[in-house]
């Protein structure tokens, strides 16, 4: 892929219309990032992108934290952190195509 298929984003690297996210857009995103996607951050970044559909704005963290609970049992309180090391505004928003959230907190 090349890199005049990426959309536009912000100075900080979110894209600037979610509708122009894909899966493509997600796996270079997350390059940009250093993640390298398993099962678990595909199912966090649908469950966000299902999310947005609905409602036009990002989900909470800890709607997500929520999601993730529900499949991966409840020990897995802190595996968006795991996923996402350098956190949910940053990496997990952003890889999922959402606008950067303004006035959040990055936790």
């Amino acid at each position: 892929m090349t890199m005049a298929t990426m959309p536009d984003t912000d100075e900080e690297g979110y894209l600037i219309e979610p509708q122009d996210w894909n899966e493509e857009v997600a796996e270079q995103l997350a390059r940009q990032e250093s993640i390298q996607l398993g099962a678990d951050h595909w199912d966090a970044i649908r469950f966000m992108r299902e999310y947005y559909a609905e409602h036009q704005v990002a989900p909470d963290a800890r709607h997500v934290m929520k999601h993730l609970a529900e499949r991966l049992g409840p020990d897995s309180r802190n595996a968006l952190f795991e996923l996402f090391p350098y956190g949910y505004v940053k990496q997990a928003c952003k890889i999922a195509g959402m606008k950067r959230p303004r006035g959040w907190s990055t936790g």
